[in-house]
């Protein structure tokens, strides 16, 4: 097996339960912790998964709370911080902090399309601010911008900033980044887009960010166990299988119906419950009837 970086691993972009009158489910983020715990696969909270954008700054910090609190050290949480007013990210980030979190993931402010320029000094100046270390968390399909691979290296030699979760569907760019990074002890790429999990980690990938690792954590710790231990071939079947799996709650669905799918599978198996934060919603019963149908062979 190679040697890894500090920051490795399956990270779970962890849906945010929440009870019928919006209040974040304490209870729900415990049973959700001690599971990842129990398969060796760590957090990130308030990611796109977990209704990042949604999310209040009170209900962020009960929820890193609780999370921290199960955690207890057993593995790393992550938080996600999203946002379009720099000073208000600046000050939920310390929040955020004080609750518990070891690693702050911060997606671009996209109310305005960002040049190069103002994206590296928007990280800079995060980095700079924070008492704990921060990844850069590139997602087009929410922000619309990609980040450049040279913002990105320059940007990685920043003292406070660890790695990368890119997800980005984008093998090309991929290959790029990990020929620039992937022998770095300093920095860490995880890979965002889990139908491309296999081959990120034979590439050299740090670690994997799969959101069906909510309700099956143990197949990606071994698909990712696989996949740095050089057995390409289990990583590609496990790799497959999900990808199969994923199908479930996401086909025919758009990215906020698929979560709410993903929320009645984790019901299934006893996690949380299906309420979603506004403006999305729960499922209509012929769409959830289907999900339950197809996901009873898998859980």
């Amino acid at each position: 097996m190679r040697k890894l970086n500090k920051y490795h691993g399956v990270v779970v972009p962890m849906v945010t339960p929440v009870t019928k009158d919006g209040d974040i489910d304490v209870k729900a983020v415990e049973r959700i912790i001690n599971n990842f715990a129990a398969n060796n696969v760590s957090a990130l909270l308030m990611g796109t998964t977990g209704e990042g954008n949604s999310v209040s700054v009170a209900q962020g910090v009960k929820m890193i709370e609780a999370a921290a609190k199960a955690a207890a050290g057993r593995i790393t949480v992550y938080a996600g911080l999203a946002g379009n007013c720099v000073s208000e990210q600046m000050e939920a980030a310390k929040k955020f902090i004080a609750a518990g979190a070891d690693v702050i993931a911060a997606t671009l402010p996209c109310y305005y399309a960002l040049t190069p320029a103002e994206m590296l000094k928007y990280y800079t100046d995060l980095a700079d601010a924070l008492t704990v270390p921060l990844m850069l968390y590139n997602i087009t399909i929410t922000t619309h911008m990609s980040i450049p691979v040279d913002v990105i290296e320059k940007l990685s030699h920043h003292p406070n900033i660890v790695g990368l979760k890119d997800s980005e569907n984008n093998l090309e760019r991929m290959e790029e980044l990990l020929r620039l990074v992937a022998d770095r002890d300093d920095f860490a790429y995880f890979c965002g887009c889990a139908a491309n999990s296999a081959k990120a980690l034979a590439l050299g990938a740090d670690g994997i960010v799969p959101s069906v690792g909510n309700y099956l954590p143990k197949m990606y710790a071994d698909l990712f166990e696989a996949g740095v231990k050089g057995d390409t071939a289990l990583a590609e079947k496990l790799q497959q299988e999900t990808i199969e799996i994923g199908k479930i709650n996401t086909e025919g669905l758009t990215l906020g119906q698929s979560l709410a799918g993903l929320k009645v599978i984790m019901q299934m198996v006893g996690l949380c419950d299906t309420y979603m934060l506004p403006p999305l919603i729960e499922l209509d019963e012929n769409t959830v009837k289907r999900i339950q149908e197809q996901a009873k062979a898998v859980i």
